[in-house]
């Protein structure tokens, strides 16, 4: 299966900045990170300067290799409000094709017990190829219409319209749509520390 899509061109600028920023609050230099991440230095270039277009993937092994997750990249520090409202205007689109195919972080929360919330919407006979996350970690699926088909190492399951389901990610998996109508479902991802 193919490395994931290219990442919604709307944010590519503040990604980078973001990585640039927390590269060099850590004193490290592109090429040190570059290797950690198992990329180029001339790719995570392009990406701190917002000329890249990566993947979600590669976007999460470079924020691995400097110690977050992808999502604390994209939000904002915590207000130390007791609730934080986000509008949809609020909405990070991440991935997308062109059939259509899409996920958008709603919200995360920040800190050592993260967890996102993510809006999905896959086309006809499209998938996501995820890469496996800490050890310990896990995502909620609840399908809202459609049958999103999960395939792990161990087979394949298909859940349908109404049903929820729970995934170890601490291995290679995929969200695949093998049918005919568009799947729409959301996902919480909790990341172990």
């Amino acid at each position: 299966m193919a490395d994931t899509p290219p990442l919604a061109e709307d944010f590519l600028a503040l990604v980078g900045a973001r990585i640039r920023a927390r590269r060099r609050s850590k004193g490290v230099t592109v090429q040190q990170l570059a290797d950690e991440a198992g990329i180029s230095r001339r790719q995570l270039t392009d990406v701190e300067q917002g000329h890249a277009n990566p993947t979600l993937v590669t976007v999460t092994r470079i924020a691995r290799a400097l110690g977050t997750d992808f999502t604390e990249l994209l939000e904002p520090a915590d207000s130390g409000s007791v609730v934080d409202v986000v509008a949809p205007q609020g909405y990070t689109q991440v991935w997308s094709t062109e059939a259509g195919s899409s996920a958008t972080l709603l919200v995360a929360t920040p800190g050592a017990r993260q967890a996102d919330l993510w809006r999905w919407w896959l086309a006809p006979d499209e998938a996501y190829q995820g890469q496996a996350d800490p050890a310990g970690s896990y995502e909620l699926f609840s399908v809202l219409s459609g049958t999103l088909t999960i395939e792990t190492d161990e087979g394949r399951y298909a859940v349908d319209a109404g049903s929820s389901a729970r995934l170890r990610s601490d291995r290679a998996y995929a969200y695949r749509n093998a049918g005919e109508v568009p799947v729409v479902f959301v996902r919480v991802v909790a990341l172990a520390r």
